[in-house]
């Protein structure tokens, strides 16, 4: 009979299996990039001819040419794994000598910012109106009951601007009621998310949502969730389903960037009706619990229609800034005929209300 292993000699010889078996992922995985996107994008093309511009140009090829696993717009996160396997394939190249080394890609191209898709002010209006009738459609009671959670998610999360994991952690007892200077109404919200927590404020028709979802809710203690399961158990996915069917409901669930929207685009409502009201970036920065860099990077277009009169002066059919006693502000000032374009009505972007 052959000797039974050492103690010792089983544990090399596990070590030894788990490694092939790693190595062996680790192929599968890399060989996917390898076979998949970045083969039609090298193609037939010789090692030794791709240069430093077929590296910096790969980000926006594969954001023309191809989607992701679960949405239309290919993440950032594939792009990066993709590149970092293009990396690879090229190191490799030059350790067997195939290329020079002068060949080394330098750097990693910077990801081009895709702009965040929100809702616009008849957007907002379209979904509002289409989520009552969208209600009122329901035929059974769970139906009704998930439909009616799922509208007024979408009412609070697009008038406090929380995060998705904010109201997934928000409870009762983070719910206070309290008055601004000129003594309104207002709901102050304790929310916590991403490692941080903060107060943010919003207008009493919140308060007037949070009651409804109380009225229909099984879980209404202070330490009970907010937003739950018709059981009463803590939501898992905030209405992901329920979400996507009122989008598409009402014919809102891709953007004009051409991305699904998803329950983030609440938020970024949010932002852009409050800089379009002028709200301060540093105010706003501080009631979403982000930084003035991120509101600047991703809403940067906003500030252009708040500022439309400055971008215009100087155009044909806008007079020049003019200094008036009675307008200190100093804003731009429509000749007659641009004065008669802009007597038509049109709707400012305010935050959406009820």
């Amino acid at each position: 009979m052959a000797a039974e292993p050492q103690a010792g000699g089983r544990e090399i010889q596990a070590v030894t299996t788990a490694r092939k078996a790693l190595a062996y992922d680790f192929f599968r995985i890399l060989s996917a990039p390898l076979l998949g996107a970045l083969d039609r994008y090298v193609g037939s093309t010789q090692v030794h001819l791709i240069g430093p511009d077929r590296w910096k140009q790969y980000p926006t090829w594969r954001r023309e040419n191809g989607t992701g696993r679960h949405r239309a717009q290919i993440s950032d996160a594939t792009i990066e794994f993709e590149m970092g396997a293009f990396n690879a394939a090229m190191n490799f190249a030059i350790s067997k000598r195939y290329v020079p080394a002068s060949q080394r890609f330098e750097g990693k191209p910077k990801l081009k910012t895709m702009r965040r898709d929100e809702f616009t002010l008849e957007e907002y209006r379209k979904l509002h109106a289409v989520g009552r009738a969208w209600i009122a459609k329901a035929t059974k009671a769970p139906s009704a009951w998930a439909r009616t959670m799922c509208y007024n998610f979408m009412l609070i999360m697009c008038n406090t601007g929380m995060r998705p994991p904010e109201a997934k952690n928000l409870r009762w007892r983070d719910i206070m009621v309290a008055k601004d200077r000129d003594g309104k109404e207002i709901v102050v919200l304790f929310v916590q998310g991403k490692g941080k927590s903060r107060k943010l404020v919003a207008p009493k028709s919140v308060g007037d949502y949070l009651d409804r979802i109380r009225a229909i809710s099984k879980a209404t203690l202070p330490d009970d969730p907010v937003f739950t399961t018709i059981t009463g158990k803590p939501v898992k996915f905030l209405y992901e389903d329920a979400v996507e069917k009122l989008l598409t409901e009402a014919e809102l669930k891709i953007g004009p960037n051409g991305t699904p929207r998803s329950t983030y685009c609440f938020r970024h409502t949010y932002t852009t009706f409050r800089l379009s009201e002028g709200v301060d970036v540093y105010i706003l920065a501080e009631q979403m619990g982000t930084s003035v860099k991120m509101i600047e990077q991703y809403y940067g277009h906003v500030n252009t229609i708040k500022h439309a009169d400055r971008v215009l002066q100087g155009m044909s059919g806008w007079e020049p800034m003019i200094s008036d006693p009675a307008d200190s502000g100093g804003t731009a000032r429509a000749s007659a005929g641009a004065k008669a374009r802009l007597a038509t009505p049109t709707h400012r972007a305010r935050t959406p209300r009820q």
